[in-house]
């Protein structure tokens, strides 16, 4: 009944969204849209079946998303995961809760989409049109966690307390960690520098001090005796091992896919090059800049990308083997001494957006001193 009125309430004014008597909608709505009660009632039970729609949609949504937040964490590590499983726990009772709200809403709407009584639908309809307040979790990512050098710094800040014994099983815990990371990696003959010859199974790659009658491609470096491998990365983690047994000089890291492969190669990253670089048979390098000299017990790890290094490899280079290992999304490019299970030198906070190609240069032959091939290496996977 209409209270000011004192009659039945048989007519809907679309303008006000309310239900009126016949003398309201002559007096105070006279320029509104007034409708019948019953047409009022069927439109605004339509609108409740699309937002009863779109309500399951929003649940299906945060289901998936909490599908998609716990496979992320099943493919992380146990122990590592502590902190990424807590937090996804929290994630997911914020959205269950959100769902349970979703759920409530979802069969208030429904009960009244059902219901015949037109003049209660008609008076509930604005409270539960609208879909209840959510967060938008579109763009909520959970990925397996980084701890690149989380190890090495552990070291380093208890370098006065812990034995070498323990330093070196730390090492070699890292060393292991990323050598998980092992992928297939074979020379590209295309990208191939005409002095240089590849071994069929596309593992070895030596200085031939004979320049070849190959096609001038345009993947070819023409000035540098270098090489890329023919896979490429443009996400995730990989590691992979170069045995440099034997050489005097070599260059050892990964390029970006655009680099410039017919002039002369400056080996710095923003020249598209993250690398170390071996000279005059101990004189180890990284990047390019004023020089650093560092020991290889200072475990280095620089965020100052173009900074030059010198450093010694642990272990004789009758045995000496150099691991490289990319993390892509974290911008990280790290080179350890595999013999010695110690990190040589870090690339961080680097900002990739292209390809990127291991490469290899296992420079000039030197009359005959340089003549060792660098060889890609399984992996040894020790206990």
């Amino acid at each position: 009944m209409c209270v000011k009125h004192d009659k039945l309430l048989e007519l809907f004014c679309k303008t006000d969204q309310v239900c009126v008597c016949m003398l309201c909608s002559v007096l105070d709505h006279k320029t509104h849209d007034v409708v019948p009660l019953k047409e009022g009632y069927e439109g605004k039970k339509a609108e409740l079946g699309k937002t009863e729609a779109e309500i399951q949609q929003m649940i299906q949504k945060r289901r998936l998303k909490i599908q998609e937040m716990n496979r992320s964490v099943e493919l992380s590590k146990e122990g590592a995961d502590r902190e990424i499983a807590d937090g996804v726990q929290v994630f997911t009772a914020l959205k269950e809760s959100e769902i349970s709200e979703l759920k409530k809403r979802s069969s208030e709407v429904e009960q009244l989409s059902r219901s015949e009584d037109q003049l209660h639908l008609l008076q509930s309809f604005t409270s539960l049109n609208a879909a209840p307040p959510t967060k938008n979790w579109t763009e909520v990512r959970v990925r397996p966690p980084s701890y690149e050098g989380t190890v090495v710094r552990a070291v380093t800040q208890l370098e006065d307390t812990l034995s070498k014994q323990m330093k070196k099983l730390l090492s070699e815990v890292e060393l292991k960690r990323v050598q998980q990371y092992e992928v297939e990696v074979t020379l590209d003959p295309h990208t191939a520098h005409p002095n240089l010859i590849l071994s069929d199974d596309g593992k070895q790659v030596k200085d031939g001090d004979v320049k070849k009658n190959l096609p001038g491609n345009p993947e070819r470096f023409d000035f540098c005796p270098c090489v890329l491998a023919k896979q490429s990365f443009s996400s995730g983690r990989f590691y992979y091992e170069v045995q440099v047994k034997g050489k005097t000089q070599w260059y050892l890291g990964v390029a970006r896919e655009s680099i410039n492969r017919k002039e002369n190669i400056t080996a710095s990253p923003q020249k598209g090059y993250w690398m170390i670089v071996l000279r005059n048979e101990n004189e180890y390098q990284a990047g390019a800049g004023p020089a650093v000299c560092l020991s290889l017990k200072s475990l280095p790890e620089t965020k100052f990308a173009n900074c030059r290094i010198f450093i010694k490899l642990n272990g004789s280079p009758e045995q000496a083997k150099v691991g490289v290992f990319v993390d892509y999304e974290e911008g990280l490019v790290s080179f350890y001494d595999v013999d010695a299970a110690a990190l040589i030198y870090s690339f961080t906070g680097c900002c990739f957006k292209e390809k990127l190609y291991p490469y290899f240069s296992p420079c000039p032959n030197d009359g005959g001193k340089n003549s060792t091939p660098l060889i890609i290496s399984p992996v040894n996977h020790t206990e």
